[in-house]
This record gives C-alpha cells, structure tokens and sequence, in this order.
C-alpha cells in the first residue's frame, strides 16, 4: 500500500470549516439536482428566510417554492410532497387493510361537520381536508404505512394547541401528533382515520443566549434552518441527521433522535434542558428551562423525550448547542474485516479521542447500492468494510498531528487497507453522501425491511452475517452499516416486493437475537407503530406495566396516538 496513494491530499490545507455551510457550489448543486428532475425536493415554508439570506437567486428561491428542501449532502430524504403524493401513495395499502386483525377502538368518535366547523373557527385557512393534500401525512417515508385522516390542524401556537387537544378530548378524537414525518417505524401517521396535528407551521426561533450557546425554539422548526441560523453565531446543533432537510426538532425530541454527532455530543436527553408540551386534555406543561442545573424535584421533561407523542405533544424546546469548530477533518477509510474496523475505532479513540465527532461504518454491500442505484463513486475500490472518521476541534494544527498519528499507526498496523483525505467542500460533499444516502439507494430495489438496533460491539456485525445466511435468495442484499461509536446498528433487508416469507424469517428473528446479546430492537428510530408489540425484548413485563400506568395517567382516554408504543395486548408468555 503506496502512502501517496491513500492519502494524497495535504492535512495542512484548511479543510471546510463546517460541511453543512451554505455555499455557492451547494447551491448550485442543489439547482442542478432540482433542475434534471433526480430528486424531488420540498422546501419548508420557514427555511426561505435564510436561503435569502444566504444570497439564494430568485429563480432558485422560486424553483424550491412548494418543496421540501433536502440537503444535497443528506438528500435521502426524498418523501413526495403532498400534491406529488398522489400518484405514488395509492400503491401503499392502509395499514388496517394490511393488518386486518388490528381493529379501531370504538370508544374513539368520529370526525362531523361539527368538528370541522369548530377548527376552521379555531384555525382558519389551516384546516386541510384536501383528499391529495393528505396523502403525504397518511403515507409513512418508507411507504409502509398509510393512514385514511380526513383532517389534519396546522396550529402557530401552543395555546391552539392546547385548544385542539382541549376538544379532541372532550370528543375522544383521537389524534397523530406530526412533525416531518421522517420515521422509520410508522408512528408519525395515522393507522385508522385520526386526527393529523402538524407542527409544521410552528416554526419561530424564541431565543438564543449567544454566551451561554442555549437556544429555545417552537418545535416545528426544521433540524437544518435551526442549524443554519446557529452557524451565523458560531454555534452548532448537537444532533445531525440525514433527515435534517425534513425534520422537525419536536419529531426529533418525540423520538430521541440519535444520529451522527451522538459520539461527541451525547444523547438529546442530555443536551435538551427544557421542554413545553401539552397534555391530551390541554393542560400545558410549561417545563422550559434554560438552566444547566435544575434539582427541584422529578425531571420531567424526560417523561416527552422519547414518548413518541403519545403523552403529550411537545410545542417547545430549550437545548444546549456546542461552539461551531474551527477545523474539521474528514478520512475515509477501507477495512479488510470488522475487526479491523474495531482495531481501527479503538486505535482512532486513544489518538484522537477529544477531537472525534463521528466513527461511522458501512459494509461492502451498501456501497454497492449507493453506487449501482445512485451513480455515486467510491474512491476507494472495493473493500469489505467501509470506516468515516471525522474530527472537530478549534486548532487546525493540532488536530492535523492528532489524525496524522492515527492514520499513520492504523496504516503500520494494516487495519487499514486504502483510504483518503477529504481537504475540499465537494469532496466533502461526496463522500458524505455515500453514507448518509444508503436508505435512498436501497429504497430503488425495491421495500426495505429496517431494523434499528443496539449492541455489544463484539458482536455488533455477527447478525448482519446471520441474517444474511438466514434470508439467502429470499431478498436482494442484507446490509449493516451505524454508528460504531454509539453501538447502533442499522441492519436492512432489501426484497423486491412486501413478502411474508421475508418477514416471517426475520421477525421475531431479528429481535430475539438482538436480546440474546444484551442489546436493544431501538436504538434511535423508536417503537412507532412497528415495533410497540416487541418492547419485551428491551423492557422487563414490570417496566412496560410502569409506561402503561403513565398513559393510563396523563392520557386516560387515549387519544395521542394511538396504537403506538404502548403494546396492543401482552404477548402469550406474558399473560
């Protein structure tokens, strides 16, 4: 292996201060992709003031118009918008047809000119009944799920929100609370005919503490405009998704996000400080601290992170960003095996353990989707193991001989077979993408059976092999690629079509195996509507007892989203 080979860019040229900058070359990029019709993008309504800001042309502003906007860096998410929907989402069979066992609870009412009169009062001009208008709130981004809502509220403000659950209750409207709708487990739409609450138009920044980097924010706010407008302060969020053009920081607290800054941020548990939400009667829940230290009784902003929506809606949020580096360095890496991989992780930490912001990981075959379905190169050649390590720091020099002695010790010990340097924005560009676009690339071949777990990292890869043996020629490809520094494992099966022997193979399979190894069926996608069922796999009979009582407490009709979460019935051995 030729030094001058692998890593043939100089580490003293200044690499791009943040990836995720907005820049003339992105922009342009972004037309280009618009332009040629490759991606169908939708830009929320609250992202255009910084797009002005940024110096966007008019035409681009105009060409983005009624799209969601999608980063080209993290473009895999490319959910049609509503008007788009139509034609795609009528292929996508209702969730209660799919799973006829399912049944509505009868104790929920049904939605008359009443009620429908009462929000347009309440909300005018945000009442949407539009059959094609509703397709995409219906429809789950991986065309899984889909829900028959005939209504979806777009409130601005907590107190309509509190008025709209107010009613709801005393109507026992159930209701899907709605953010981005990125999940990955169904839990973002509706399984029968519920309500649609979307925080899409709840969108304003409230404050930033520039000395203290705390920001507080209504929870519609998309992930990539609240990241936009920190770097104009030298700050960054703490959690970065692929999904950033889409998501919303309320899906995004609902759910416990993870993502790729976890390694060097830690959870949102950690870095959220405060939370307000509304309860399914409408009492708002004002816990929106900005304060580090609070020690006056139960956390409670806890009790939302993670719920899914299925305590109370979450209309606001405190959190705690980082200071933006000052020099960010980017290597891609070629392992001959897994344990190279961990050799290469545990080498990468004891050189450059204070600068590391991401160890991500992906394998031979999801390389060879995102290259064959997407067109994208690999600049490595073929390798078993594919490793992206990025640092952060606020001295270029300094993490330039952190990494330097990294790659050069990674590279004596033959952990590592190939690999380059990224030192420019477009090359930046690209080989984000190869990993941040996996999810698109296998979602061409055909449905993407996602399974979003936790592991020893000793075993970490073995169920990837496993299941692979397991499905055989049953499916196109079984993948594995995470988040090596967490322990997340995200581990896909890829069949043409929906097949019941696919999924008989896999579930409980997956699952139990999972438990098997100490590990967990979520890591950070949630239960949703697709895994509530399995939580015993993860949670002792006492503990899902526990979140029951908690329901049963804070939403005693039951009317936030519904059949999620909480399991449907015990399975037999538990009862």
């Amino acid at each position: 292996m030729q030094m001058s080979h692998v890593f043939h860019h100089p580490l003293c040229c200044k690499m791009l201060l943040c990836r995720f900058a907005k820049n003339a070359p992105i922009l342009s990029s972004l037309t280009n992709c618009i332009s040629q019709q490759a991606y169908r993008h939708r830009i929320h309504s609250s992202a255009l003031p910084q797009f002005c800001q940024k110096g966007a042309s008019a035409s681009l502003l105009s060409t983005l118009h009624g799209h969601r906007y999608v980063s080209p860096i993290n473009s895999c998410t490319t959910r049609h918008n509503s008007n788009e929907a139509s034609s795609d989402t009528h292929k996508v069979q209702l969730t209660s047809e799919r799973f006829p066992q399912l049944k509505r609870n009868d104790s929920y009412g049904r939605l008359n000119e009443a009620d429908i009169e009462y929000f347009e009062k309440l909300l005018p001009g945000r009442v949407v009944s539009d059959e094609d208008e509703l397709e995409g709130a219906n429809t789950d981004w991986m065309y899984l799920a889909r829900g028959s809502s005939k209504l979806m509220l777009k409130p601005k403000t907590t107190q309509e929100v509190s008025e709209i659950l107010k009613y709801c209750n005393s109507r026992c409207l159930a209701v899907t609370p709605q953010g981005g709708n990125t999940g990955l487990v169904g839990g973002s739409v509706p399984v029968f005919d519920e309500i649609v609450l979307s925080t899409s138009l709840m969108n304003d920044i409230i404050h930033l503490d520039k000395a203290s980097g705390i920001l507080v924010c209504q929870a519609g706010c998309i992930l990539e405009s609240l990241s936009t407008y920190l770097e104009d302060h030298d700050l960054i969020m703490p959690l970065d998704l692929g999904a950033k053009g889409s998501c919303q920081i309320g899906g995004n607290i609902s759910t416990n996000a993870g993502g790729l800054r976890l390694l060097r941020y830690g959870s949102l548990r950690g870095n959220v400080l405060g939370i307000e939400a509304v309860l399914a009667d409408g009492t708002i829940i004002d816990c929106l601290s900005t304060l580090r230290k609070d020690n006056t009784g139960y956390d409670l902003k806890n009790l939302f992170i993670g719920s899914e929506g299925t305590l109370g809606v979450v209309t606001a949020v405190s959190i705690q960003c980082p200071p933006k580096p000052k020099a960010v360095n980017l290597a891609f890496l070629g392992c001959s095996s897994y344990e190279n991989v961990l050799a290469t992780y545990s080498e990468c930490k004891n050189n450059c353990a204070e600068i590391l912001s991401a160890f991500e990981m992906m394998d031979l075959q999801s390389m060879k989707f995102v290259t064959t379905n997407l067109g994208l190169s690999n600049p490595l050649g073929e390798c078993p193991f594919y490793v992206v390590v990025e640092t952060s720091g606020s001295d270029a020099q300094h993490d330039e001989e952190k990494l330097n002695k990294f790659l050069e010790v990674v590279m004596e010990q033959q952990y590592v077979m190939d690999g380059t340097i990224a030192t420019e924005p477009s090359k930046i560009y690209n080989l984000w993408q190869l990993r941040e676009r996996i999810n698109e690339s296998m979602m061409k071949s055909g449905v993407v059976y996602k399974y979003d777990i936790s592991l020893p990292l000793e075993v970490y890869y073995d169920v990837v092999m496993e299941t692979r043996q397991r499905l055989g020629d049953n499916v196109l490809g079984v993948v594995g690629y995470g988040h090596i520094g967490d322990g997340n494992l995200h581990l896909n099966a890829v069949a043409p079509t929906l097949n019941k022997t696919v999924s008989d193979l896999l579930e409980p399979f997956v699952y139990e195996w999972t438990a098997k190894h100490k590990g967990s069926i979520s890591a950070e996608h949630g239960l949703g509507f697709n895994k509530r069922n399995y939580i015993y796999y993860s949670k002792s009979e006492a503990a899902v007892d526990l979140m029951a009582l908690m329901k049963a407490k804070m939403d005693p009709k039951c009317i936030l989203n519904p059949y999620k979460t909480i399991p449907v019935c015990k399975p037999a051995s538990k009862q």
